[in-house]
């Protein structure tokens, strides 16, 4: 770590709706450092997922700059990104989805990277290759989504509440199993969550959003032992100052 990956400078975002503009993020300033996990957290509404959408390229912002390994707004092809739904194609196989990034012209350059075969048997999925998506339980097919991402060899990885609709214990076993993921693959990742233990088990760091329109309003250093030992008195007491910030700024917001 050390060389910015990922630079949000001064972001503004609002949508409008009928002859109402609504702001959504409000002076957003966050850098992720290279190989660094960054969890995001904040309310709901609070603009989390649009965040990751201009990040990746997705939408604009209205005033502000996002930039990617020390390129522009535009240069977005080593940024990937995955929902909370798989959104799998069901006609194809798993081996199809996950190599179908690499048929577009724009990830030609990933081509000669680790065949399709080599990054199912690294993800677990090597024996449901040939499976389609309505044969596989959720936590395949959400390592499915994200080795589709991963084969077009992104530098940030952008992860909308992945693990969310799992139950906890596939959950935590996919927590785990993604930090393997991230080191092998020297990513660089944003990932939002709602769970505080979620994000003090994956993240470096740990940003709180604002209440809508979003801002960060806190972020926090996870030292190590933190990571590795989730029930240890450290962990228990920085989940409780996150989830002090996060009532405090709940209720302010309400008020």
């Amino acid at each position: 770590m050390g060389a910015v990956a990922l630079r949000v400078t001064g972001g503004h975002k609002s949508y409008h709706r009928g002859p109402l503009e609504v702001e959504v993020l409000r002076d957003v300033n966050v850098e992720v450092l290279d190989g660094e996990v960054l969890a995001l957290l904040g309310p709901s509404g609070c603009g989390k997922s649009t965040l990751l959408r201009v990040a990746a390229g997705l939408e604009p912002l209205r005033s502000g700059s996002v930039t990617v390994n020390g390129g522009t707004a535009r240069d977005r092809q080593r940024v990937g990104i995955a929902f909370q739904q798989p959104n799998l194609f069901p006609w194809l196989t798993v081996a199809e989805n996950v190599g179908l990034g690499l048929r577009f012209a724009a990830n030609a350059g990933a081509r000669e990277g680790r065949p399709v075969a080599d990054l199912l048997d690294e993800f677990g999925l090597a024996g449901v290759a040939d499976a389609y998506p309505s044969e596989l339980s959720g936590g395949q097919a959400q390592r499915v989504s994200l080795a589709r991402t991963v084969v077009t060899r992104p530098r940030v990885l952008l992860l909308d509440e992945p693990f969310a609709a799992l139950d906890p214990r596939t959950r935590s076993a996919l927590t785990d199993w993604l930090l393997e993921i991230q080191r092998n693959h020297r990513l660089t990742i944003v990932m939002v969550t709602h769970d505080v233990a979620e994000a003090l088990a994956v993240g470096d760091r740990v940003a709180l959003m604002s209440d809508a329109p979003g801002s960060i309003a806190h972020v926090w250093d996870v030292p190590p032992a933190v990571r590795r030992e989730r029930e240890s008195a450290g962990a228990h007491a920085l989940r409780l100052e996150i989830l002090g910030h996060y009532a405090h700024d709940a209720a302010r917001g309400a008020a």
